[in-house]
């Protein structure tokens, strides 16, 4: 009687056979599918700001200023968590906007938003001009 010998073999001829299949399949397929664009606002679609929104102005000389409902008050650094809490008391989900002027360091303006964020404040923008005005 013969005995029987173990084969230590793999036969790899499938497994390039399907290695190919799928490469051909991602080829094709890889042309049609579509890739994900981020729509980055500019400042020609800039949308209107609302009109209850308080508005904390940033001056070029880096002095701060509120607007609540055509009222300006002129403000120190350390009075804008006041002045926040207060003019929103009665609306705490009331937008405020961030008016910086063109020459104002970034630095002064997340500085600004910072304590905004730690105000509390869900809803922060940033008043931009449209184009052409």
């Amino acid at each position: 009687m013969r005995e029987r010998r173990l084969k230590n073999e793999i036969n790899v001829v499938p497994y390039i056979d399907v290695m190919l299949v799928l490469l051909v399949i991602f080829m094709v397929t890889a042309p049609m599918m579509t890739t994900a664009s981020i729509d980055v606002p500019s400042v020609g679609k800039a949308a209107q700001a609302p009109a209850e929104a308080l508005q904390v102005t940033i001056r070029p000389d880096e002095s701060l200023a509120l607007m609540d409902h055509g009222r300006e008050t002129k403000l120190a650094g350390d009075e804008l968590k006041d002045a926040i809490m207060h003019a929103r008391g009665k609306d705490p989900r009331r937008p405020v906007l961030i008016v910086g002027d063109r020459n104002v360091k970034y630095a002064v303006v997340l500085r600004v938003l910072d304590e905004l964020q730690r105000q509390g404040v869900e809803r922060i923008g940033l008043l931009v001009q449209p184009t052409g005005q």
